[in-house]
């Protein structure tokens, strides 16, 4: 097996993979699919490598490697040494063509400097024959179609009809097998490319790869992803360099997201022992950053720090009296945290800061705290070593707490005796009155914009999350795109073999055509159903066909011979396997010899029969001849063929040796029960002198009494050649029967 865990990709296009295979099998169940794969490793091979789909080819989007040479590659060389090696990641590399592009590219950006800048390009993938492959470096000639000219001719060299990488390049390019899902990264990268790998994995291992990522980069890396692809939800992780051909640079943040791998830790180690520090370890400076640390702890004043987007990343001391956790759902935002009376003196401090990046004070704001309000001086402070910029919100008392009870607390009111009171004082309470007015109105101001800007983060989530469907919807189009290229490029081989395979058939079929159409023999080849499929041009004349008789069945031919069973001949040679051979005539009277045997594919299936017939006209009237002239000689005289099997008797031979005729014709000599036929000196002359030539002349055979006197025979024999009216040899026998004359010696 692979030992590749499929379960974090896609479920989609594992789904489509899987139904690809059981389509090729003509399976409908992945219960059944699942017993297939049990069972062959072959079959687990194969859809290992179906659901590892390998699209690549050299400088796969031009763009994207023009990006390469205008944004990424200036800065990663920028004051490189020999001391500083270039470290670049290719992860999903296949058979290596994007691996090889990217460090053409690179050795070509560099130039004269390519030997005095050390490079080191890792390229990854899961799958070994990738990896082997990309190893070789051996790549067909069509490449010409994707490398420019001018680097095929300096970056590769021809080998045997293909092209094999350079060597320069090959030895800055490591290929090792690595399962992302699993395996550890490289590190102190200086650019890592993963291209159209996520968009086949889940979302939550497309957001762990990307912190994965994140891990492996320099703080001024860069990230290159497919044009499907984006850092999503880790958009806090990577800034974009190049939004169109998805170039990412890395983010420095205060904590990255540690990654995780597939590793079984080690069993730890018993820690050791604590050792006492020594005088000198206690060093000066940290006893004054101890002394530091009280200080500040006891008389700094309370705050926090917040980013550009005031979320607060820390708090320094104790921010109760100022801050407070708001309802709802948990946040760090400084502004829904602030309690009563300070939101709009901290707002405004914040938004002036944020927009001179000038340290802002505000002074007197009144904020309520445990049932009191106290007036508290407010500054802001930007931290200039920050990218993007944070600040320092410090919050210090300006005087004592007075007590506040319900509303008299927030709105002041005069006593019941303001009557009485001075003007001034009734001046200040009627300018307190419309002071708490003026705070009710803007408090209820706050409100609204605080609905309304509700209402825009909730639409904003509404469109993140339509953004995230589209992308998602993205990402499987490009999927699909990846498996029809793919399939297309399959499709491509398979067509490139049947087509020599159908130039292969086609010469086979010439031959086919010129051999049948040369023999001058009746050829006709049927199908099991009895359709005629192809017949030589002797056919024509002897069987009665025309070329479109092709396809009929051979039943519907009324053939020019006289062979009414000739339907069921055929029939049985296909069902028994058993060829049959008979002689026939034409209708003006010549003879054929038909044979009818099966017709057999290469796998021995038997798929119809093939019917011949040669003629034999001018050598069955030469046997008729032969046999007129036998049967006008007293003697007994028998015909043979090369078998000894008899083939023509007079009345004479029959007479003699008291047999009839059909138990004599058809049938081998020495098979019937007659005591000459029996007789080794005439089985010695037959088969070792006359078929060899040598004549048998007057060879005295004599034989045991049958119901009389003992009998002498007189056997003659000669071969008769082949001639162009007899296809094959045969043996003339006379014999004489010389008892009567006595022996002769």
């Amino acid at each position: 097996m692979s030992g590749v865990d499929f379960q974090p990709y896609k479920r989609a296009t594992v789904l489509r993979r899987l139904r690809r295979r059981m389509a090729l099998h003509r399976i409908d169940r992945l219960d059944a699919y699942a017993s297939l794969l049990r069972t062959s490793s072959d079959e687990a091979q194969l859809l290992h490598r179906d659901l590892l789909i390998r699209v690549t080819r050299f400088f796969r989007d031009p763009d994207s490697f023009e990006t390469l040479r205008t944004v990424v590659f200036p800065e990663i060389t920028r004051e490189r040494g020999a001391d500083s090696p270039i470290r670049i990641w290719v992860s999903g590399c296949a058979s290596g063509e994007e691996a090889y592009s990217v460090a053409i590219s690179l050795l070509d950006f560099l130039g004269d400097r390519a030997s005095a800048v050390p490079i080191q390009i890792f390229a990854t993938d899961v799958s070994d024959a990738a990896i082997d492959h990309a190893r070789n470096g051996l790549y067909p000639a069509a490449i010409e179609n994707d490398v420019p000219a001018d680097l095929l001719r300096r970056f590769f060299t021809r080998s045997d009809g293909s092209y094999r990488v350079a060597k320069a390049v090959r030895d800055v390019c490591v290929f090792a097998r690595q399962d992302l899902t699993r395996d550890p990264p490289f590190s102190h990268l200086d650019l890592v490319l993963c291209r159209n790998v996520l968009i086949y994995m889940t979302p939550p291992l497309q957001r762990r790869l990307l912190g994965l990522f994140h891990y492996a980069l320099n703080p001024t890396g860069f990230l290159v992803l497919g044009h499907a692809e984006t850092v999503g939800p880790h958009a806090d992780l990577f800034r974009i360099a190049h939004k169109r051909n998805r170039v990412y640079v890395k983010k420095s943040i205060a904590a990255p997201p540690p990654p995780r791998f597939a590793i079984e830790a080690p069993a730890a180690p018993a820690a050791p022992a604590r050792l006492p520090r020594s005088r000198a370890a206690q060093r000066p400076d940290s006893i004054q950053g101890d002394a530091d640390r009280i200080l500040l702890a006891r008389y700094a004043p309370a705050g926090v720090i917040v980013d550009a987007d005031f979320q607060i990343v820390h708090f320094r001391g104790q921010t109760g009296p100022y801050l407070e956790p708001p309802p709802g759902e948990p946040s760090l935002a400084v502004l829904k945290m602030a309690r009563d009376g300070l939101f709009a003196g901290l707002r405004s401090a914040l938004q002036a800061a944020r927009k001179t990046l000038q340290p802002v004070r505000r002074e007197g704001i009144r904020v309520k705290t445990d049932g009191s309000w106290r007036e508290v001086t407010v500054d802001v402070t930007p931290l200039s070593s920050r990218e993007p910029p944070h600040f320092l919100v410090t919050f210090e008392e300006a005087g004592s707490a007075a007590p506040a009870s319900g509303a008299s607390a927030a709105q002041p009111r005069p006593a019941e005796g303001a009557a009485d009171a001075p003007l001034d004082e009734r001046r200040v309470a009627k300018l307190q009155e419309e002071i708490a007015a003026s705070r009710d109105y803007l408090q209820s101001i706050i409100q609204e914009l605080e609905a309304a800007n509700e209402e825009l983060q909730s639409a904003n989530e509404e469109i993140l999350s339509s953004n995230e469907e589209l992308q998602s919807t993205n990402e499987e189009l490009d999927t699909a795109k990846e498996e029809l290229q793919s399939t297309n490029e399959e499709l491509s081989t398979v067509n490139e073999e049947l087509q020599a395979r159908n130039a292969e058939l086609s010469r086979v079929n010439s031959d086919l055509v010129n051999l049948l159409a040369s023999v001058e023999i009746a050829i006709v080849i049927v199908a099991s159903d009895l359709r005629i499929r192809r017949f030589t041009p002797m056919a024509e004349r002897v069987l009665n066909l025309i070329p479109s008789d092709i396809g009929r069945s051979i039943a519907h031919i009324k053939p020019n011979i006289d062979c009414p069973d000739l339907e069921r001949l055929i029939g049985d040679v296909i069902e028994r396997v058993t060829p049959q051979e008979r002689e026939v005539q034409d209708h003006q009277g010549a003879w054929y010899s038909l044979r009818i045997r099966p017709y057999k594919s290469l796998d021995n299936r038997i798929e119809g029969a093939v019917l011949s017939l040669f003629d034999v006209d001018a050598a069955k009237r030469h046997e008729q001849y032969a046999q007129t002239v036998v049967e006008t000689v007293r003697e007994p005289i028998a015909l043979l063929d090369r078998e000894l099997r008899v083939r023509i008797v007079n009345d004479a031979f029959c007479e003699a040796f008291g047999m009839r005729r059909e138990d004599l014709e058809g049938h081998l000599l020495f098979d019937m029960e007659e005591p000459l036929f029996a007789a080794p000196a005439l089985r010695d002359a037959l088969a070792e002198r006359a078929l060899r030539g040598e004549r048998v002349e007057d060879l005295e055979i004599a034989l045991p009494p049958r119901g009389g006197a003992p009998r002498t025979l007189l056997v003659n024999a000669r071969r008769i050649d082949a001639t162009p009216t007899r296809l094959a040899p045969a043996v003339l026998l006379a014999v004489e029967d010389v008892s009567a004359r006595g022996s002769r010696r």
